[in-house]
């Protein structure tokens, strides 16, 4: 398999030919912004609506949350002075701590976590499973509220504090919108403001230091503890050509790259003024998501077919380069480095010819399979070509539609036939921490319509869940797990294409860059 990339200049020390399209900034400010270049274009600010993780992402600078993971995976207070657990587990009273306000200079109340939980709850795997036995969210005063409870839940607080997804807290008058439809007014208590007229998707979004935080004073820890903005401003810039990112990090243009494309990672290694890292140690896991809802994945053999033709080498060497050190094959919905992780070799023998002969015995008749993909996320679109080639070799009927990744973002969530837009396929990538459990994990979890794009329904993986969520002992616990993710591939959920690590990199001057699934703006310095 040749090594696919999405550069478009053709010259990988090309440069930016008249600097960064922004205004000019004295050496005061200019010692004062930091300019990041993220994953991807940013067209959807509502962390909440949409799981895109340059989304939640930019959710860190703006919003914050009550707990937050620290890099044991511990749940800390954060927004929260901390919480009382009542009644055999079924009351929960959490209480805000001093200080909390809203970019609008209005304070933080209890009826803001009420309602930014109850709306988020609605769209997070995790938040669906606590409202499900969730009796009453009650507002006591200002800086307190109650969570009353069927029964005990004892992952309340890996709930409201996982960091991917997460529950970010937003004003009552915001939170109320139907979770259904994306909120556009950026108001957040976190460290930094949203600056809506400088926001030009595609091009870039500002952000400005919020005076009216008040930091915890724990040291920062992955998502938790300190959050502190030393920088004024920051400016993302949205750079697709990889190239032209490289040659701004390079000459100090730029002070971030988030994920500089494979092939570019051993020229920045050459440069004594840039620092390569890898800030999230478990990696992520690659997929692809089939639509079950429309044809022809509807039909469970059709999925199968598509998962034995999977040969993860490909993909990895596609996206992530010939560097095997960097990554891996992950023949499993549970990512390798979490808990629960078995390889199913059998079900994914990485056999075209396979493949092809399940294809006609499942009675294949040329139905059409269109994989939306993107042309400007060097990570993902190299995917969504592969699985093209692969389900071209195998004889399936297949078109390519590649935009822009903001459109695969909208596109993802028709539920029509491919005839009327719809898709069947897409191609993502995600923490493997987040993958790692069935709270957590929206691969594997079996809701239908009211679950992920894609919408695998199960009555036994639910079931399953439920019976890994309140097992009593970690024997049980890693039985239903591990249950559910043979079920899952099984019955394709999901398609597992690898799992790799990524190396950001920024200029030497940069301090304080810390580990975590995000690239966390606070305690970021210039040295």
């Amino acid at each position: 398999m040749h090594r696919r990339t999405l550069l478009k200049s053709g010259a990988a020390t090309a440069l930016l030919g008249g600097g960064l399209a922004a205004p000019a900034l004295g050496q005061d400010s200019r010692a004062s912004t930091m300019r990041f270049v993220p994953q991807a274009n940013l067209t959807a600010l509502d962390p909440i609506w949409t799981t895109a993780t340059v989304t939640g992402n930019h959710g860190y600078y703006v919003f914050d949350t009550l707990y937050a993971l620290n890099a044991a995976q511990e749940p800390q207070p954060q927004m929260a002075e901390g919480h009382e657990v009542l009644e055999d587990g079924k009351l929960w009273r959490i209480r805000l701590r001093e200080g909390l306000k809203f970019h609008d200079g209005e304070p933080v109340r209890a009826r803001d976590c009420v309602a930014s939980l109850k709306r988020w709850a609605v769209r997070d795997p995790f938040g669906q499973l606590l409202a499900r036995v969730t009796r009453e969210w009650r507002v006591v005063d200002d800086r307190t509220f109650e969570i009353r409870l069927d029964r005990a839940f004892p992952l309340l607080l890996s709930a409201l504090g996982k960091d991917t997804s997460a529950a970010f807290i937003m004003p009552e008058r915001l939170a109320q919108t139907d979770a259904g439809k994306a909120i556009t007014e950026m108001v957040g208590s976190g460290p930094y403001r949203f600056l809506a007229g400088e926001f030009n998707s595609g091009s870039r979004v500002a952000y400005e230091k919020f005076d009216g935080y008040v930091p915890r004073q724990e040291a920062p820890d992955w998502a938790a503890g300190a959050k502190v903005a030393h920088f004024r401003r920051i400016e993302w810039h949205i750079i697709p050509d990889a190239a032209t990112a490289a040659g701004a990090l390079m000459n100090g243009e730029v002070d971030w790259w988030e994920r500089p494309l494979a092939d570019l990672q051993p020229m920045l290694a050459r440069n004594r003024q840039i620092r390569r890292e890898v800030t999230d140690k478990a990696g992520r896991l690659a997929l692809a998501r089939l639509n079950c809802l429309q044809p022809p994945f509807d039909d469970v053999r059709l999925r199968r077919a598509v998962l034995a033709s999977v040969i993860q080498e490909n993909y990895m060497r596609a996206s992530q380069g010939d560097d095997s050190s960097a990554w891996t094959d992950t023949r499993s919905i549970w990512p390798k480095r979490t808990p629960y992780y078995q390889d199913h070799a059998d079900l994914m023998p990485g056999d075209l010819d396979r493949a092809r002969a399940m294809l006609k015995e499942a009675g294949y008749a040329d139905q059409k399979a269109v994989i939306i993909n993107p042309t400007d996320f060097p990570d993902i679109g190299p995917l969504g070509q592969v699985t093209a080639d692969a389900l071209r070799r195998i004889g399936m009927n297949v078109e390519l539609a590649e935009t822009d990744w903001g459109t695969v973002i909208q596109r993802r969530s028709s539920r029509e036939p491919v005839e009327k837009g719809g898709w069947s396929i897409f191609h993502t990538t995600g923490p493997a921490t987040f993958y790692g459990n069935p709270a957590m994990s929206p691969l594997i979890r079996g809701q239908g319509e009211d679950g992920w794009f894609g919408w695998w329904k199960s009555e036994r993986a639910e079931a399953l869940t439920q019976e890994w969520l309140y097992a009593t002992d970690p024997a049980a616990q890693r039985k239903a797990a591990q249950a559910l993710g043979r079920l899952g591939l099984e019955e394709v959920a999901t398609v597992p294409l690898g799992q790799f690590t990524l190396r950001t990199a920024f200029r030497s001057s940069l301090t304080g860059i810390l580990e975590g699934t995000a690239p966390y703006p606070w305690s970021v310095r210039r040295a």
